[in-house]
This record gives C-alpha cells, sequence and structure tokens, in this order.
C-alpha cells in the first residue's frame, strides 16, 4: 500500500509522464502495477521468471449465456505459462544487442529479447471485455547462458525504441545508487522522531541537499585561474 500511495505522491506532484522502476517484488505486485496504471504513470519493473501471461495473439472467449443468473465473463481458454516459457519459445537467436549507456570504462551492452504479452498472475487486472491489455516482456540473455538471467515487464508504448527501453528498465542501479548516498552521505535513516512533521521536513532537507549535490556534480567545472 505505501508504494502505491508513494506513485500517488509522485502524481500529485506534477510528475505525469515519469517512468518508475523497481525490483521484483513490486513487478509481481499486480496491484501496484494498476495503481500506477491508474495514476497514469509509467513503469518498467524487473519481474520473476516465474511470473506468467497469455502470448499477445491470445484473445479471450465469452462463454454463451444459459438465461440464468448473471452473464458469464469473458475468459482466456489458452493456459498461461511463465515469462522465462515465452522467452525460451522464443529462443536465443531472437535476442538482440543493445547499448544502453556509457559506462566508467566501457559501453554498457547486453543482449536482450523482446516480446509482447498479457500478464495473468493471481489478479489480472481485464478490461470489462476481458481483453488484458498487453505488454512488455524484456530478457537479458547474455552470450554463453542456457537461459535469460534478468526479466523486465513494462507498459511503455509498443514502438518504444529497445535502447530506450533497456535503459529506462535499468534505471533501478542508479535509483539504488542515489538512495545508498541518501542514506549513508546525507543521513536520511537518522531520523529518530516520532511526528509524521518532522519525518517529512527530514526527509524534504536531506532530498534538497541531494538535488544540490546532484546538480553540482553535472555543471562543468569553471577553469583553474593561472
Amino acid at each position: 500500500m505505501a508504494a502505491v500511495q508513494g506513485a500517488d505522491d509522485l502524481a500529485g506532484g506534477d510528475l505525469q509522464g515519469r517512468e518508475e522502476g523497481g525490483g521484483a517484488g513490486y513487478g509481481a505486485n499486480a496491484g501496484f502495477r494498476c495503481g500506477l496504471e491508474n495514476r497514469g504513470l509509467a513503469y518498467a519493473l524487473q519481474a520473476k521468471g516465474d511470473m506468467t501471461a497469455h502470448a499477445e495473439p491470445a484473445v479471450p472467449h465469452q462463454p454463451p449465456y444459459s438465461g440464468r443468473g448473471p452473464r458469464p465473463l469473458p475468459r482466456y481458454r489458452t493456459r498461461p505459462v511463465s515469462l522465462r516459457e515465452h522467452v525460451l519459445a522464443a529462443g536465443r537467436d531472437t535476442a538482440v544487442a543493445v547499448t544502453w549507456r556509457k559506462g566508467s570504462k566501457a559501453a554498457m551492452s547486453a543482449r536482450f529479447v523482446f516480446l509482447r504479452v498479457r500478464l495473468t498472475g493471481r489478479r489480472p487486472k481485464p478490461a470489462p471485455d476481458g481483453v488484458i491489455a498487453p505488454r512488455w516482456l524484456i530478457a537479458q540473455w547474455p552470450e554463453g547462458q542456457n537461459e535469460p538471467v534478468k526479466y523486465w515487464i513494462s507498459n511503455l508504448p509498443a514502438d518504444i525504441p529497445a535502447r530506450d527501453l533497456v535503459r529506462l528498465a535499468k534505471l533501478r542501479r542508479r535509483i539504488e545508487h542515489d538512495y545508498r548516498e541518501l542514506k549513508t552521505t546525507l543521513g536520511l535513516d537518522h531520523f529518530e522522531g516520532r511526528s509524521f512533521t518532522g519525518r517529512h521536513r527530514h526527509v524534504t532537507l536531506v532530498t534538497a541537499a541531494h538535488l544540490f549535490l546532484t546538480e553540482q556534480r553535472s555543471c562543468p567545472k569553471a577553469p583553474a585561474r593561472a
């Protein structure tokens, strides 16, 4: 619940259109994903290979109405399979090399499989007509490995370039780096009060300090005086 409320705070703070990233715990939570989508937020979340989905071409079937009781809801007749099975069925040959950013020593590059799937799980969120909206499935499949090593799911547009899709999926590393700096360098976890107001002020000041340091690092250095 806290994670969904956090997404609501971002939406209320005029941050519409930003992309949310997160670990596999968030990716596996259909309620969290639905909360982001209801607020108009895009996401690229790490996922677990055992999550299930239908292939994109799958369509729901409307059972006939017997004339008694409530009308039956549309449902998919095909059995959903795991994300891992979807990628393995596509095969290693469908993986493409993508370079998403420059690292400290070399460009960051790997091979990825990109598929469109309809996520199921315990609490799928179909439309009233029973259709589950397609989502991106991104799987990192390194050379020499028998299967992928990481999975992501995303509601980003179907026509987004592969490089942008991977770059946004990989933003979790940047988020973790910033969060670690907030705690270890700026004291985000040092607050010992008991009031929400005090906690809110502490987080606000720490965040402002982090923004200042980030901007200072990104600004070009002035040339040294002779």
